[in-house]
């Protein structure tokens, strides 16, 4: 049995993991609240029963998980059992938060740091499973806010976990080369080019795409702002944004 102990507050991230886990082991052998607790149920006794099955903890290590007092006490519980080879306790650290002393002991995984990629692959060679992962679940860092101000649109790329080493991104946008201009305040070597028709809509429709580079990497709380200055009538209109995974493939991410 796997045990996930996380805060409510992380569960956009924790539930792509828990989601992943099970579609290699299934829920029966996954203890996550989503789906091991049902209305009815005792929290306090579900939780005892699957930490008494578990074999392994994986704990969630937040800012958010470690001022809740439930969570406290699902990973003391574990932790106290591990000291008695009953459970092995994994902390998965998924901010920048300060590691409590008493987990320096163990050796963690460092999902904050390295990636939603390292880190599951970390947790399946942890609990010693060699079948590929086939998911097609996919957890988006990067997010993207587009908002106006007169003339002036602005699109702010921004890492919600963990940092994001690779900083190229696109805008796909029903505007000419000649109807905006782009600047980013904070970086003076702003990169950038201009394909025209280069995307093709799902409606067949061709629009323009700004590609776009920074030389540091993204980092949660410090965000990348585009901004786009209207030099015509008609309106910066931005209609897909994109993130670069490689040198050849921009991915679309979510965009508000």
């Amino acid at each position: 049995m796997i045990f996930i102990s996380y805060n409510h507050n992380d569960s956009e991230l924790v539930n792509v993991i828990a989601n992943k886990l099970s579609d290699i082991f299934t829920t029966d052998k996954i203890f996550f609240d989503r789906w091991s607790i049902q209305p009815g149920d005792g929290i306090i006794d579900k939780m005892n029963t699957g930490l008494g099955e578990a074999k392994f903890m994986f704990f969630f290590v937040s800012k958010n998980s470690l001022s809740s007092k439930m969570v406290s006490l699902e990973w003391q519980n574990a932790l106290l059992k591990s000291t008695k080879g009953q459970i092995k306790l994994i902390p998965v650290k998924i901010d920048d938060c300060l590691m409590p002393d008493i987990l320096f002991q163990s050796l963690y995984i460092d999902l904050f740091g390295k990636g939603l990629d390292v880190a599951f692959r970390q947790i399946l060679d942890i609990i010693e499973q060699k079948k590929p992962d086939t998911t097609q679940k996919k957890y988006e860092n990067v997010r993207a806010k587009v908002s106006s101000n007169g003339s002036k649109t602005l699109i702010e790329f921004f890492s919600v976990t963990y940092m994001e080493p690779q900083a190229s991104f696109a805008i796909a946008l029903a505007n000419t080369q000649d109807e905006f201009k782009a600047w980013e305040k904070d970086s003076p070597s702003f990169q950038s080019a201009f394909r025209h028709g280069d995307k093709v809509l799902d409606n067949g429709t061709r629009v323009n795409v700004l590609t776009f580079q920074r030389d540091n990497p993204l980092s949660p709380g410090f965000p990348y702002i585009l901004e786009l200055t209207q030099l015509k009538d008609k309106k910066v209109e931005i209609v897909e944004a994109f993130h670069a995974s490689d040198s050849h493939y921009y991915r679309v991410i979510p965009k508000s």
